[in-house]
């Protein structure tokens, strides 16, 4: 294994940069693609972010932040609703600087602030909102173009499910590609993005942009500072796991990498960023920790990012192809979320679990959209209001009601009580008794 702060020689270590690249490059060109950024921006953001993160981490945390698929569905919903490139810029500037002072709250209070805050039930219920809120919209974009969607759909299926390491890790790209070529054969490309395409440079500075902050898209992009989050500890402790490394006191730290990196991001016009998954995969993989490679992987990424030319291509991609690779991306997110609530074993014959969480999902993914004021908020934002605020406080107040009935049942009948605890001293008396507990015990682990 090679450590984090460990050195391979460089023709090693620029080939396994490259290699991340590309495991990253599908999944942070289709975020901008979806929500109308411009891709080279987006790529030039997501390099620099990661120098920015391997430095403040101080190269104990190696990973690549890429674009954040939290932001798809808000930032899609806006872009659909022809809000301005600067809002929606905005809005991920915002969101950035709440995660980096939610960061800087941890570092200085430690990280038990977070589960306290965002237990599982709720960060699975805001992950699972965020990856269904656009199942209808994917669905019917799906429909226009299935000629397209289709095979795109099943080539990712097949390249991420059948066949094996770093391949399968590109399912997305590869399954684009193929998309993409298909509408080359069938004359289905834009003959105006073509167009751009001989026209670009091969050289030119990234498209910037300087932001505008409006409150109505800043609370609907708000609740993927959840998720965010959550991808970063969840990242967090699943490198300290590989690398076999106690990593809890750098989760401040990575909280204040990424939001300065997203904040940096929405000065300008690219995406917020979040660590990868894929990444993580790769070093898995190979056993190779360097974040010497993953200063490779961001300094090829800013060099591509000056490509005009490499932008006006990703932009000839079909809206059918996107919608193929979108239909399983939605879905997957939501499933994230569930898995969050299986890993934590959460119970939903609870009541608050169960009646608070049911009702911040389908205010979620059914797009509930009611305004305060004259602020809209969507389904988004209301789920996430619904599950943050109303569950730590009926989970509250649930416990002050219940633990007082108890109390005072007792209390009304001493001896009840005593003659319980009679019974069951003498259950454990008898043979055998102590045995049947233990099984009892470690079957309820």
């Amino acid at each position: 294994m090679v450590a984090p702060e460990e050195r391979l020689n460089w023709f090693l270590t620029i080939g396994f940069g490259v290699q991340h690249v590309m495991v990253m490059f599908a999944a942070t060109m289709l975020v901008p693609l979806l929500t109308g950024f411009p891709p080279t921006t987006t790529l030039f953001f997501s390099g620099l972010g990661t120098l920015l993160f391997l430095l403040i981490t101080r190269n104990r945390m190696p990973s690549y932040l890429g674009s954040s698929f939290a932001f798809l569905a808000p930032l899609t919903a806006a872009m659909q609703q022809n809000v301005p490139m600067a809002a929606r810029v905005g809005a991920v500037l915002v969101a950035g600087a709440l995660m980096l002072v939610i960061g800087i709250a941890v570092k200085a209070l430690g990280a038990r602030l977070l589960e306290s805050l965002m237990p599982p039930v709720v960060t699975g219920a805001v992950v699972i909102i965020i990856g269904l809120n656009l199942a209808r919209t994917a669905a019917q974009d799906f429909e226009k173009q299935a000629g397209l969607a289709v095979p795109t759909f099943l080539v990712i299926l097949f390249v991420g499910v059948v066949l094996r390491g770093t391949l399968s890790r590109t399912a997305v790209l590869v399954g684009v590609l193929v998309g993409w070529l298909l509408a080359a054969f069938n004359g289905e490309l834009d003959p105006i993005r073509l167009r751009d395409v001989l026209t670009a440079p091969w050289f030119g500075l990234p498209a910037f942009q300087t932001p505008e902050i409006r409150p109505a898209l800043v609370i609907a992009v708000l609740p993927a500072v959840v998720v965010l989050i959550a991808e970063n500890v969840g990242h967090l402790k699943a490198v300290a796991a590989v690398t076999r490394r106690d990593l809890d006191g750098s989760a401040g730290d990575v909280l204040i990498g990424n939001g300065l990196a997203t904040v940096l991001a929405g000065t300008g016009g690219g995406m917020g960023t979040t660590t990868y998954a894929e990444n993580i995969g790769v070093m898995t993989a190979t056993r190779v920790y360097s974040t010497a490679a993953h200063v490779v992987a961001a300094l090829v990424a800013i060099l591509l990012s000056f490509s005009p030319k490499l932008g006006a291509m990703i932009n000839t991609v079909p809206p059918g192809v996107i919608s193929g690779a979108s239909l399983m991306l939605y879905g997957m997110i939501g499933l994230v979320g569930i898995r969050i609530w299986l890993d934590a074993k959460i119970d939903l014959s609870d009541p608050v679990n169960l009646m608070v969480g049911g009702g911040a999902l389908v205010a979620g993914i059914g797009n509930l959209t009611l305004s305060v004021g004259d602020v809209p908020l969507a389904g988004i934002a209301w789920g996430t209001i619904i599950i943050v605020v109303l569950h730590p406080l009926l989970r509250w107040l649930r416990g002050l009601t219940h633990g007082t009935a108890r109390t005072q049942a007792a209390g009304r009948n001493p001896r009840g009580r005593e003659q319980a605890g009679r019974e069951q001293a003498d259950r454990e008396q008898q043979p055998g008794a102590g045995q049947d507990q233990r099984g009892r015990e470690q079957d309820g682990q």
